[in-house]
């Protein structure tokens, strides 16, 4: 069977969240539900939020089946069982719960087989004086525990101020939080497992408490991960390329056209997200909010036009 060739346009999928806003409406037009939203699922083949295909070859089936049913036609080379990124959008329109993740050999035996989560947030924009919660200063289960326990929270975490085109890379283990006013993209892995440390004691719309997990928090902590000073980008941009991030989950680039550039694509696919601007990909018309993916036997993304675009692979 012959590789397809086609880019895959995704429905997005959106998720009300106590912290949420309406930006996702106001700043990228999409249509959003009623209530406080704050995430889009942009390209995701997660259970909790799988996105259909619009158009093409495959239109109406979930990423879900198109990785289950096509994957050496789209996806040739690809490993793993399941679609391995996520690609949101997060309005915080009020602060986030303080939280960890854990890593791969964590939640494949404590969260039935599930991935780990492994993340990176790259800030679309942000209200004047925003910060962000990156990391923590215990050196110890039981130091953090006994801070914890004393609601010694401006001691206990590591927060800094935060711009524009900032860029985090959160390991499983480091405790964050975005915080109020704060649009961002996030790449991350195919995974929704969160580990509350502490939610301001705040009742959801229903007047109940949201569940805290402090001993698996305790469990997953990296105690020893260095705090990052600030978010600005250290990395070279050559010829428009900047590359944010590079493990063994994903690698994250951010691509600045201007005018006409083609773009390599050696990997089973590209996660592309459109973040500000306008232009054509493989000659294909798209603005702000849009996000596709490239399969491998897209070989160049000839990208025209005036944008910006993170672009994610493994």
């Amino acid at each position: 069977m012959s590789e397809s060739n086609e880019l895959i346009h995704l429905q997005p999928v959106f998720h009300e969240m106590l912290w949420g806003g309406r930006r996702l409406e106001t700043v990228f037009g999409y249509q959003i539900p009623d209530g406080p939203i704050g995430e889009c699922w942009a390209i995701s083949a997660h259970p909790h939020g799988d996105c259909r295909i619009e158009g093409g070859r495959f239109d109406g089936l979930l990423l879900s089946e198109l990785w289950d049913q096509h994957r050496d036609e789209v996806f040739p080379g690809a490993c793993g069982d399941r679609f391995p990124l996520l690609v949101k959008v997060i309005d915080a329109a009020q602060d986030l719960s303080i939280q960890v993740h854990p890593d791969d050999a964590y939640a494949a035996e404590h969260e039935n087989g599930s991935l780990g989560k492994r993340e990176c947030w790259y800030v679309l924009d942000c209200d004047e004086g925003a910060t962000i919660i990156v990391n923590q200063n215990a050196r110890s289960r039981e130091e953090f525990a006994h801070m914890v326990e004393e609601g010694r929270w401006s001691e206990l975490l590591h927060e800094l101020p935060i711009h524009p085109g900032d860029f985090f890379q959160i390991n499983p283990g480091t405790v964050h939080a975005i915080k109020a006013g704060t649009l961002i993209l996030e790449v991350q892995q195919s995974s929704d497992i969160t580990y509350r440390v502490y939610d301001y004691d705040r009742p959801d719309k229903n007047g109940n408490l949201r569940e805290l997990h402090l001993q698996q928090s305790l469990d997953v902590i990296d105690y020893d991960a260095p705090a990052p000073d600030s978010g600005a980008v250290q990395a070279p941009e050559v010829d428009g390329v900047c590359v944010l991030e590079e493990n063994d989950s994903y690698t994250v680039e951010r691509v600045r056209v201007s005018g006409a550039k083609t773009q390599r694509n050696e990997s089973p696919f590209l996660c592309v997200s459109v973040i500000s601007g306008e232009g054509t990909i493989c000659g294909e018309a798209v603005e702000k909010g849009v996000h596709l993916i490239a399969p491998a036997a897209v070989r160049e993304l000839a990208l025209d036009g005036e944008m910006e675009l993170i672009v994610s692979h493994v």
